[in-house]
């Protein structure tokens, strides 16, 4: 047996990694620092870089021998992936165009890929210091600055009023007709996976995202929701998989806090592509 199979046993480094590559993204936002934007339009900063950076860095000397797929080297082809069993998926900055309006709602990604599923997630909010984290079958904690870790769980929904976790920066037609057929409901809106967080720690019930997501925006936190006890699937109601495909591109998909809540009901024939 591989000394890689407890993915538990990497959770204080890859936290430390993480708060590194957070470092290094707070001396750039503390900056009058430079946007240009991706092939897809989507921005990116100096930062994204220095923590792509850190956070490669840091991993290759933990696990020398596994491959790693960031946001920024996502050039990988799938002939070489296919045949990666465990592998690390990272979002260096996930939510640049929160870092870009200077809300603080950014986080860094990184997660522990086996199999096709997430084992081990780390979502770190560098301006907060606020640390989400989990791996599998050793439950979902929350940690803030100066305190020791608390577990944290999600809820059932018993009916009445919905808290939805939504984007600030994306909405649409299929949200907005997602919303209307949900009926009352209260929206709490944040940047990046911290949505994900606010299911897993049992302040919303449900986050849908009816737009184009990649697979480092999903993998840290739906651990973390899994290991709170909720689940992360596709329209159709399937768990998320990562690394099945040549693109790296999620379907919509539903973050929820209760398992047995079938909220793709609320879809009714709205493009779920």
């Amino acid at each position: 047996m591989s000394s890689h199979d407890d993915p538990s046993q990497f959770m204080d480094a890859v936290i430390e990694i993480a708060a590194e590559a957070g470092r290094k993204i707070i001396q750039v936002y503390t900056t009058d620092f430079a946007v240009t934007h991706k092939d897809d339009l989507t921005p990116l900063t100096h930062a994204d870089l220095a923590a792509h950076q850190t956070i490669c860095e840091g991993l290759g000397r933990l696990t020398p021998d596994l491959p790693m797929l960031s946001e920024e080297s996502a050039h990988i082809p799938f002939s070489e992936r296919a045949a990666w069993r465990r592998y690390w998926l990272i979002d260096p900055l996930d939510g640049t165009r929160e870092f870009v309006k200077r809300n603080g709602e950014f986080t860094v990604n990184i997660a522990l890929i086996d199999e096709q599923c997430p084992v081990l997630g780390v979502v770190y909010a560098p301006v907060t210091g606020l640390c989400y984290f989990a791996s599998r079958a050793h439950g979902a904690y929350k940690q803030v600055p100066g305190a020791a870790p608390q577990a944290i769980h999600t809820r059932r929904y018993v009916g009445g009023r919905c808290v939805v976790a939504a984007s600030r920066s994306h909405s649409g037609d299929s949200l907005r007709g997602f919303l209307a057929r949900l009926g009352d409901h209260k929206i709490l809106s944040i940047g990046s996976s911290l949505k994900s967080c606010l299911v897993a720690e049992g302040r919303a019930d449900v986050y849908p995202r009816l737009g184009p997501t990649c697979e480092w925006d999903t993998a840290a936190a739906q651990c973390i929701v899994e290991e709170a006890g909720g689940r992360v699937t596709d329209t159709r109601m399937q768990i998320l998989r990562y690394n099945t495909k040549s693109d790296l591109l999620n379907p919509h998909f539903f973050v929820s806090g209760d398992p047995e809540r079938d909220w793709s009901q609320y879809l009714k024939g709205a493009d779920t592509s």
